[in-house]
Order: C-alpha cells, then sequence, then structure tokens
C-alpha cells in the first residue's frame, strides 16, 4: 500500500520538519509513504475564512488521486489508541492500495473535501498547531508500523 500525507503549506518549525523527516525515513522501511505539500495561499487577508477554505479545498482535491481512500484528520473524527490504529492501519494495507491522509489550513476544511473524503480520524480531543499535528501524526504511522510487525517500540 502507498501512504500519502497531503498538507497544506510548508512545515515552518524546523525542529517538526526535522522530526518528521525522521519518521518519513523511518516509515519507509515499512510501507510506501511520502509527504505532499500545497503551498500557502497567497494574500489571503482579503479573503473570509470560508473563501480561504474553499480555495484550499480545490488545491486538495486536485491533489489527490482518484483511486485513494481519502481519510481526513479532522477534530469531529474517530479517536483511536495506538493499537486500534494500527489494526486500522494493517486492515487497510490488506485491502486497498492508495491511502491518503489529509491535514488542511488553519480553518478546517471546504465542504467538497468533506464530501470527498471516506474516513475522518482525530488524534486528539485536544487541539493542536497544525505544526505539530504533522509530527505528531507522522510518529503515530511509524508506531503502527512496529506495532503490525510486532517490534519493541510500543509499549502497552
Amino acid at each position: 500500500m502507498k501512504i500519502t500525507l497531503l498538507l497544506v503549506g510548508k512545515t515552518d518549525n524546523k525542529l517538526y520538519a526535522e522530526g518528521i523527516e525522521d519518521y518519513v525515513n523511518r516509515i519507509n522501511h515499512y510501507t510506501s509513504f511520502d509527504i505532499k505539500v500545497i503551498s500557502d495561499l497567497k494574500n489571503t487577508k482579503n479573503l473570509t475564512e470560508n473563501q480561504q477554505k474553499e480555495k484550499e479545498g480545490e488545491l486538495i482535491l486536485k491533489n489527490i488521486e482518484n483511486k485513494s481512500v481519502v481519510v481526513l484528520l479532522d477534530e469531529h473524527g474517530k479517536e483511536f489508541r495506538s493499537v486500534e490504529f494500527a489494526n486500522w492501519l494493517e486492515n487497510k494495507q490488506q485491502t486497498i492500495k492508495q491511502l491518503t491522509f489529509v491535514i488542511g489550513g488553519p480553518y478546517g476544511f471546504s465542504k467538497s473535501v468533506y464530501e470527498r473524503a471516506n474516513e475522518k480520524i482525530s488524534l486528539s480531543k485536544m487541539t493542536f498547531s497544525h505544526q505539530m499535528v504533522r509530527l505528531l501524526f507522522t510518529e503515530q504511522i511509524y508506531r503502527a508500523c512496529t506495532i503490525i510487525r510486532n517490534e519493541h517500540y510500543h509499549h502497552e
């Protein structure tokens, strides 16, 4: 299975970027994984939050392959414990070829992106910065890969 993490805007924080790169390299030992970055919108001062979501939504949809199963990281999505997420991911590995996770911009997703999505998941009931979510989520994908292989990274 090929996994893509689609992001709106680059990771500005150097420490987060280094951590993300480390986990991307680790994940690629288990499965094909890449990060696709959609450039930040320009001149957003004159746009409402809704207009910004719509414009970002158009860019998100252009960057998703037709055959891909799409999972949004969304505050209203299903929450998993790490072992549950690993089981969910393992099931996906057996049933699909392309999985795209999407982390949207600061105002969330447009209606059209929600309509395209197959599922929504949430990392926590707490709110994290979009920069931090990227690092936390790549670590969770790595953790899931090690759980699937019964490796000694995750402890219960």
